[in-house]
């Protein structure tokens, strides 16, 4: 095994484009002797350059000092031809994201370094297993797949292919470790962990939008004062850009062989054809004006009415906490069994639509409106039945928005809008532990550093409690008969086990 703690480690960089400077300046800082090589004349140069500046300007800031800047700087040295990388003990490429290229790449250094030295790809979608395979020596290679800004996202996954001794992965953990960052070990499936992982925010989102549920600004808002993230799903997929977004969309879903739960929406590549990127082409889902997305806004809440509130109890502990809601609100509650024929009826589903939910308890459709009891802080969701009476919504919409916290009415929906994008990134995160890709401490670690997500998804699962999740999983599966939404063994057995999600097997 390579010991990454010797002093004279060298590690070779083959492509110095944003990734390759990027990782070739933390291992730098980690005291790593790199030697730069770029297929371009000039370009490691540049990109020695580069890196130099870079090291200057954080020690100009006073976040490194400038001895270790200059010291940094002087271990990077520049390969003219891949033969200069023969004394390298650990190769990284970070060259086009094209198999045969990588392969061919792969093959050139095998009859240059060292039967010790390791092959690492950069990859972000290819197979590990798939590029090693072309190699005379396949056990030597593995992925080590950083994320961009390298020097700011403190992640990269390690990635044991089909054919990687175990060596190989232990050796770049260390070696992830010494540069500072935080190594995960998955294994070679299509979008190893991140991009595995991420799949439920946008493309439930787009399904939500697709059904007509709610618009885009408001499941962006939603998804951010409600559920806590970052941003929303289309402010994301504008920030990245639809041509990088829809192509990894489709990848990943083809490379699953059609896995409903990474199902695509024709709404991206319909609008990929026309151009509409994001911030870069200056329209996607938002319209960008210098940079800024023009984001229409909200209507202000309507006046308030005194019209008595009825609150199901089939929901009990969801009742008792949106009935002492209310009570702070100042609302007039009907407590009888069964609602007044005046009363406003609020129902309090998990996984059901308004619908269903109006209709199990028999309740007048038009008097109706469901109340997400998963998101009662930061912004409240009111789910309206095709009959709901507009009355009826403007009175729930101005009672609940009292206190000052916005409220989004939205189209009847199984699941609202939090709750379906929630139990799906939970769902997938299961069946990456199902599937034994990581450990379930692994993919959370990973989700919170690589996606920025509140949580990771199985901790996300505790905190919503997995029958939660099952719950509002098998009520969406009976409505739409869609294998989108079976749930992962993972979920159903410690749901039924009472155990945390993150409770590895024995």
């Amino acid at each position: 095994m390579l010991d990454i703690t010797r002093t004279d480690l060298v590690l070779g960089i083959v492509g110095t484009g944003l990734m390759g400077r990027g990782i070739a300046q933390i291992a730098v800082q980690g005291g790593i002797r790199v030697v730069l090589h770029d297929a371009r004349p000039g370009a490691a140069g540049e990109a020695r350059d580069a890196i130099g500046q870079t090291l200057a300007t954080l020690a100009a800031k006073g976040r490194i000092a400038a001895a270790d800047a200059d010291a940094a700087t002087a271990r990077i040295g520049i390969a003219e031809s891949l033969n200069d990388l023969a004394g390298c003990h650990a190769v990284v490429e970070a060259i086009v994201e094209q198999l045969d290229a990588k392969r061919a790449l792969f093959r050139q250094l095998e009859d240059i370094v060292s039967e010790t030295c390791i092959l690492a790809t950069n990859t972000s979608s290819l197979s590990v297993t798939a590029i090693a395979a072309g190699c005379r020596l396949p056990g030597r290679v593995g992925g080590f797949h950083f994320f961009s800004p390298v020097p700011l996202m403190k992640i990269v996954e390690v990635i044991d292919g089909a054919l990687s001794e175990p060596w190989v992965g232990e050796a770049l953990t260390a070696l992830a470790q010494r540069m500072g960052h935080t190594p995960v070990r998955a294994q070679d499936t299509p979008g190893f962990i991140v991009n595995h992982a991420g799949r439920g925010f946008g493309t439930e989102a787009l399904r939500i939008l697709g059904e007509g549920i709610a618009a885009v600004p408001d499941i962006d808002r939603i998804l951010r004062d409600a559920a806590g993230f970052r941003m929303g799903p289309f402010e994301l997929l504008d920030l990245t850009g639809l041509d990088v977004s829809h192509p990894v969309m489709e990848s990943i879903y083809d490379q699953y062989y059609q896995e409903p739960r990474y199902r695509p929406s024709p709404i991206t590549r319909q609008r990929l054809a026309a151009g509409l990127l994001g911030r870069k082409s200056g329209r996607g889902f938002y319209v960008y004006r210098e940079g800024k997305a023009d984001i229409p806004a909200e209507d202000a809440p309507p006046a308030r009415t005194d019209i008595p509130v009825w609150v199901s109890r089939r929901n009990a502990e969801a009742a008792t906490r949106v009935t002492a809601l209310l009570e702070s609100l100042g609302a007039r509650l009907d407590r009888a069994d069964t609602p007044g024929t005046a009363s406003l009826c609020l129902v309090l589903p998990l996984g059901e639509d308004a619908t269903t939910a109006a209709l199990a308890e028999g309740l007048d459709p038009g008097r109706t409106l469901a109340l997400d009891p998963l998101a009662l802080d930061g912004r409240r969701t009111l789910m309206r039945t095709p009959l709901t009476q507009r009355e009826m919504r403007d009175a729930a919409r101005a009672l609940l928005a009292a206190d000052g916290t916005p409220v989004t009415v939205i189209n009847d929906s199984p699941g609202f809008v939090v709750q379906r994008v929630l139990a799906t990134i939970v769902n997938i995160g299961c069946d990456i532990a199902q599937q034994r890709i990581a450990t379930p401490t692994d993919i959370d670690r990973a989700v919170t550093l690589g996606l920025g997500y509140p949580k990771g998804p199985l901790a996300l699962g505790d905190a919503l409690g997995a029958r939660t999740v099952l719950a509002i999983l098998d009520a969406m599966h009976d409505f739409y008969r869609d294998p989108r939404y079976r749930p992962s063994p993972w979920l159903v057995r410690r749901a039924r086990l009472g155990v945390s999600l993150l409770t590895p097997e024995n």
